[in-house]
């Protein structure tokens, strides 16, 4: 019998997207003949599967899981191809349930989701299972595991903007609010401390060289990159922007005036950060003809 090798697993896992212990076994019934292994494969998941995992997967939906004690909770995105697969009943359901798989098991990174306990088996073979029936690359591409000081308030917005909320003091009615409007405002960070510096950096060297394009004094440089830096912050901070539902005070005003704080905030929006391909249907139909 062919030695089976874990590149040999590695090739097959590419090729057809199924799970690492199916290729093992399908390479093991095929004594080693890829090709052989890979029909094995197709007619275990369906044609549907191969490849799909080379395809650009930004479409989606965010899941939320949050324990009945509201202490725990997991925001996770997961990618599809298409915004018609996002919307597929089985997808959801595997969106839902992966985020409470994830909340119940804490594991420590993305990769380590695979691996967990889902459907009788693990979260990879119930991934694979469902590209192999829908025929679309499905990718979880990152969670937010939250151990909360307070108590744990979500909200979804149209299934791609996910936000987790970790409420100290008020009710459900302002958690809601309050993680409504960072679905709408969209902050970078809780306060001034947790915005990136390299942004800040950013900003202050933009706001400088406006400035002396616009030919101010060498002097005032710095006082004007300041008060550049601290309108970027007041904008891109939760506690210091305007309540969307009242222009007349800030989320830090608002929360003052329940006697409650925001001890941290999580927001995913689908695809965000993801390259998505630009077809040119013309072209390819061009393309086509000459051949």
């Amino acid at each position: 019998m062919a030695e089976i090798t874990a590149g040999m697993v590695k090739e097959l896992r590419e090729r057809t997207d199924a799970p690492m212990m199916d290729c093992k076994k399908a390479l093991t019934e095929a004594e080693g003949d890829m090709t052989r292994a890979e029909e094995i494969l197709r007619v275990r998941f369906g044609n549907k599967a191969s490849k799909a995992a080379g395809r650009v997967a930004a479409e989606g939906t965010v899941g939320i899981s949050i324990s009945a004690d509201g202490k725990t909770g997991t925001l996770i995105e997961v990618n599809s191809e298409t915004d018609f697969c996002a919307k597929n009943e089985d997808f959801l359901e595997y969106v839902s349930e992966l985020a409470q798989v994830v909340n119940a098991n804490s594991p420590a990174d993305i990769e380590a989701v695979a691996a967990l306990p889902m459907r009788g088996a693990t979260a990879e073979e119930a991934r694979a299972q469902l590209v192999g029936k829908i025929g679309e690359n499905i990718t979880p591409r990152r969670f937010v595991r939250t151990d909360a000081q307070g108590k744990l308030v979500s909200y979804v917005h149209g299934s791609k903007i996910g936000v987790l909320v970790d409420l100290v003091g008020g009710d459900e009615a302002l958690g809601k609010d309050i993680a409504m409007h960072i679905a709408a405002a969209k902050p970078k960070s809780l306060d001034a401390s947790g915005v990136d510096a390299s942004l800040i950096e950013t900003e202050r060297r933009v706001a400088i060289e406006k400035a002396k394009e616009a030919g101010k004094p060498e002097a005032m440089l710095e006082k004007i990159a300041d008060g550049t830096v601290q309108k970027f912050l007041k904008e891109v901070t939760l506690l210091s922007q305007t309540f969307v539902k009242d222009d007349k005070m800030t989320i830090e005003q608002l929360l003052k005036s329940r006697n409650a704080s925001v001890a941290s905030f999580s927001m995913f929006t689908v695809g965000e950060g993801i390259e998505k391909a630009v077809v040119d249907y013309a072209a390819e139909v061009a393309a086509a003809a000459k051949v």
